[in-house]
């Protein structure tokens, strides 16, 4: 989902121009934490992800005493008879591992079930930022909770608690991080950064 969220970022919608950009930006993980269908997804995803656990776990462990018995019933058996055992515990190992890969690999039962369920909120939310981005002329809006590096965010131009407000849900907490400019160390001086809504070389 990290991944989905980046590309909002750098949502480009128009440009005005060199002297008539505006920028904005929101806060997709504080979006998402305020949406009750988001969580309950999330839920469900966690679930599921749980049930499945211990639906593999049962397969090894069934493994795991067909071995133990084998070794120890070993020394009475015939070749055949090994050979069909040994055959039989290969088999349950393989079925356990294509379950595994089937349910939790790349393009799994997992992935589609997050793709269904969180997915749809995270189109809404790109929805909300396009008609935010195209009505308020914003040429760029970033995304605090990715990878880009924001050393200064002014709460003035944080339109998170707007795109909550558009998608009709209310407003949430943002406790400290939402009530103060956030700053730390190293990359571009304090200041010049996004410029918020304000036009170069006005004030």
């Amino acid at each position: 989902m990290k991944k989905y969220l980046l590309l909002l970022s750098f949502l480009v919608i128009t440009s005005l121009g060199a002297f008539a950009q505006k920028y904005a930006y929101v806060d997709t993980e504080y979006i998402l934490s305020n949406i009750p269908e988001y969580k309950s997804a999330q839920s469900q995803i966690d679930n599921i992800s749980v049930q499945w656990q211990k639906e593999i776990e049962a397969r090894y462990a069934e493994i795991d005493k067909m071995y133990r018995a084998f070794q120890a019933e070993s020394i009475l058996l015939t070749e055949e008879m090994k050979r069909k055992r040994e055959s039989e515990i290969i088999a349950k190992e393989k079925e356990a591992k294509e379950l595994q890969k089937s349910r939790f690999g790349v393009d799994g039962d997992l992935f589609k079930k997050r793709q269904e369920l969180i997915k749809p909120i995270q189109d809404k939310i790109y929805k909300a930022l396009k008609e935010m981005a195209t009505k308020g002329s914003y040429a760029v809006i970033f995304d605090k909770s990715s990878d880009l590096s924001m050393l200064y965010t002014n709460p003035k131009f944080d339109k998170s608690d707007a795109i909550l407000l558009a998608m009709g849900y209310k407003k949430g907490n943002k406790g400290t991080d939402g009530k103060g400019a956030s700053e730390s160390g190293g990359g571009m001086p304090k200041g010049q950064m996004q410029g918020g809504d304000a036009e170069p070389g006005k004030k």
